[in-house]
């Protein structure tokens, strides 16, 4: 395969720690392909140099960053980014917020990164570009003669056709994906939805196989459901166990069962109605007062937009008038954590919890429930349960579904994870565990490599040559 291109709006550089199985990804087919990195460095100031650049080489790699201006960061990423299109694909219209000053933001940032990557791109490199922060980015790069195959993923759900037209600018972002070779997404949903917007809006020929054609300019969108480094939170969950703040908080627990939520601090992910749930619980099952207790790590993000900054208060108060109202001197039903938690010891806190509560008003996949199931003890596994509305909800079927917006459905989801036999339990997770094992980050990374590789190239953004069908991924 020819040398890949990853464009994200951040880089896990060399000497970072990497947060996570989509960094160990890219990192793994930049290594195999050989490749460049490019993203934001994550600095902000004044530009000294128009066009200048960071080199790191490690490993084979090219990392390749730029800075920002702190008013093209807050235009792009603060607002256009994360006040209107993050709302916008979670369901939320209400919270939308849209200026156009913030949209020619995000437009200059985008071009930005297409004056310096393009220069970057040699004749046979395939390029995948992450996320809805840079959906323009290949139509930009069309505008300066690339031809090279250029995929995209959505890593956050993507609304229904009816919500994506609340954007005023919609057909000019969301109908920019139609310039990418390959568009992946979470779920068979999304992926409904994107055709179906298209269809709609462009009057697109949906084709089989999943092409689109959109005025004689033809793509593909599929599904990619992301997952994890499965060996990896496995090894990391058992070597965790017998470290010593796991077994602090086992010894904290002083036998009673844990329930555990993880979680970035964020509107969509449903925690305040999660603490009301589970107080719930509390209030209708005397016998699990004293017996069980919440802790919910919730790292705080985006703390320069105001909404976040008020969910964390508001969980503080939840918090604490449930502590208030049920707990004891030796017993505190809710334990609040807001901030990060390194992935190995969070590991061992998942292996410990007896059960996960994953409860998001919407999520493109949610690797917490992924690492969750991971982590387990396979002789006396806990019990999953997972929003209805998450995306990992459409494989992760053997889970205990839940609908976040009825507290008592979660509550007695709770009470039936708690209460449910050793029997059930191993039958349940066996069954996630051969998804995961089977359906790991590798083989996500993979089948959208082979997808992207596969698509022929097209002839100055026209139809690609119908004749060779692309095998299955």
């Amino acid at each position: 395969m020819d040398r890949l291109i990853v464009v994200s709006n951040r880089v896990a550089l060399p000497n970072e720690t990497r947060a996570g199985g989509l960094a160990s990804a890219m990192h793994a087919a930049l290594q195999e392909h050989g490749g460049v990195w490019f993203g934001w460095s994550g600095r902000l100031g004044s530009r000294k140099e128009e066009g200048a650049l960071h080199h790191t080489e490690a490993e084979g790699i090219s990392y390749v960053t730029m800075d920002m201006t702190r008013s093209e960061y807050d235009a792009y990423y603060n607002c256009f980014s994360n006040r209107t299109l993050w709302p916008l694909l979670h369901y939320r219209p209400d919270l939308i917020e849209f200026r156009r000053s913030n949209y020619e933001g995000y437009l200059r940032v985008n071009t930005l990164f297409a004056d310096h990557l393009a220069p970057l791109i040699k004749p046979d490199d395939q390029i995948w570009v992450h996320d809805y922060h840079l959906i323009p980015l290949a139509a930009m790069l069309r505008e300066r003669g690339i031809r090279n195959r250029i995929g995209f993923f959505l890593h956050t759900p993507l609304a229904a056709p009816s919500l994506l037209i609340v954007l005023p600018p919609h057909r000019k972002v969301i109908g920019a994906l139609a310039d990418y070779d390959l568009v992946g997404v979470q779920t068979q949903s999304d992926l409904h939805a994107l055709r179906e917007y298209f269809a709609q809006e462009f009057e697109a020929t949906l084709k089989p196989g999943g092409y689109i054609d959109v005025d004689g300019k033809e793509f593909r969108a599929l599904a990619f459901p992301i997952s994890i480094d499965t060996a990896g939170v496995i090894a990391s969950a058992r070597e965790s166990a017998a470290t010593t703040p796991v077994t602090r908080l086992r010894r904290s627990l002083d036998g009673r069962a844990l329930v555990i939520g993880v979680d970035r601090l964020d509107y969509s992910k449903g925690i305040p109605e999660r603490f009301d749930a589970f107080g719930r619980l509390l209030a209708n099952a005397d016998s699990l007062r004293n017996r069980v207790s919440l802790l919910q790590i919730a790292p705080v993000s985006r703390s320069e937009v105001p909404e976040y900054r008020s969910i964390r208060r508001d969980l503080e108060r939840r918090a604490g008038h449930i502590n208030g109202m049920y707990g004891d001197p030796n017993w505190v039903p809710i334990r609040l954590v807001c901030k990060t938690i390194r992935p190995q010891l969070l590991n061992g806190y998942l292996r410990l919890a007896r059960v996960a509560l994953v409860t998001p008003f919407r999520d493109g996949m949610n690797l917490v429930a992924k690492e969750y199931v991971a982590a387990q003890d396979p002789e006396d596994p806990g019990v999953l349960i997972l929003s209805r509305f998450a995306g990992a909800a459409e494989q992760m079927r053997e889970a205990l579904l839940v609908n976040p917006y009825d507290p008592d459905d979660v509550a007695e989801a709770l009470e039936r994870a708690l209460s449910m036999r050793l029997r059930e339990r191993v039958k349940r997770w066996r069954a996630l565990m051969d998804l995961l094992e089977h359906e790991d980050i590798g083989a996500w990374r993979n089948r959208f490599l082979r997808a992207l590789h596969g698509n022929a190239a097209p002839d100055k953004r026209g139809k690609s040559p119908a004749a060779q069908p692309i095998a299955p991924v």
